[in-house]
């Protein structure tokens, strides 16, 4: 099955997290990295006082089931030394499983397709320079502009 996640960073070395993290996915059992976009950087969301966020959207083939692909993601944040804090805190790295093709839940512990993504200008920017049809694992988006997400280059 094919996945998109987004991952985030603003803490230490950004753009060393993200590679790591990418390489780290692509370790995952039965799990291949098909894509990558470009860098994004962006100023935080909610909470202000912290560095801006580098973010970037990944896509991945997978026989990880939904639940166990976020496991895999948790690992991932925990193994770089992620420490969750309080929403919208300063973080080494995030990494949000925003879409599972064929596949939604509302839950507790998941929601697929992740529920702020459609908000959020730097989760929408890179997934649309993946997908510039404006749909993705078939779930239409708002293919945006914002001067507010910068291109920053490649990973």
């Amino acid at each position: 099955m094919r996945a998109v996640l987004g991952l985030g960073a603003n803490l230490g070395d950004p753009l060393t997290a993200l590679r790591t993290a990418v390489d780290a996915l692509g370790l995952l059992p039965h799990t291949a990295v098909t894509a990558v976009s470009s860098v994004y950087q962006t100023a935080p969301v909610g909470y202000a006082d912290q560095p801006d966020f580098y973010n970037i959207v990944v896509t991945v083939e997978t026989a990880l089931t939904p639940h166990a692909l976020l496991g895999g993601c948790f690992g991932i944040e925990a193994a770089l030394g992620r420490v969750r804090t309080f929403r919208n805190a300063p973080r080494v790295v995030d990494i949000d499983l925003l879409l599972y093709e064929g596949y939604c839940e509302k839950t507790e512990e998941l929601t697929v397709p992740h529920p702020r993504m459609m908000e959020r200008a730097f989760v929408l920017v890179p997934l649309a320079e993946l997908f510039p049809e404006g749909e993705a694992l078939g779930v239409p988006f708002e293919n945006v502009f914002s001067p507010d997400v910068r291109r920053i280059g490649e990973l």
